[in-house]
């Protein structure tokens, strides 16, 4: 916000004026398209504030304001979204913060007893069903990725599917994996 500042004193008095009514007359609709498309209000409002940031430092000359400010907006989105590092499946295999016992610690041991082999086994069990009520696309992505160790970028090339959704499939696979192993985690390792 004080790099904006910055550039409204180094204004004239008709750039302040022609930046203030923009600000008015855009901002709400602006912000309701870039909180439909990010996750949270936070970084609905970083956005914006890229958006008219970047406006008040353009020098040149803009014939269709409206079309600037939503194609900057979505570009800004686009930006947001490659910067999220993604969901990993050792974010599944992690324990909490209070020391609970993870999987990891449970299926890359050396440990071959019965009961580990057991747990390897409703594990993997599990995980196979999990994936399974995913939707075929966010299955196939996490899969491909994580359990094949396919780059996104050659998921993308191979699919034709930009990278961002690519990403995003793989997060809501993440996100339901790590639900349905957190149930299974709490009923056999911390009852």
């Amino acid at each position: 916000m004080g790099e904006l500042l910055t550039l409204q004193s180094e204004m004239s008095e008709e750039q302040k004026s022609t930046l203030s009514q923009t600000i008015k007359e855009y901002s709400n609709r602006l912000f309701s398209f870039i909180k439909q498309r990010v996750n949270t209000i936070e970084d609905a409002e970083d956005i914006l504030q890229d958006v008219f940031y970047q406006y008040a430092a353009y020098t040149k000359p803009i014939e269709q304001l409206t079309a600037w400010l939503f194609t900057t907006a979505r570009n800004r989105i686009t930006d947001s979204y490659r910067k999220k590092k993604p969901e990993l499946l050792e974010d599944i295999f992690s324990g909490d913060e209070d020391n609970e016992s993870t999987w990891s610690e449970i299926l890359f041991t050396e440990n071959n007893d019965p009961e580990t082999e057991y747990l390897r086994t409703i594990f993997w069990t599990t995980l196979n069903n999990a994936l399974d009520e995913l939707p075929p696309e966010q299955k196939e992505v996490f899969v491909l990725n994580e359990l094949d160790d396919i780059p996104f970028k050659q998921i993308s090339d191979q699919t034709h599917i930009p990278i961002a959704t690519l990403i995003s499939r793989k997060r809501y696979a993440v996100l339901h994996l790590r639900e349905r192993l957190s149930i299974l985690k709490n009923e056999l390792l911390n009852f």
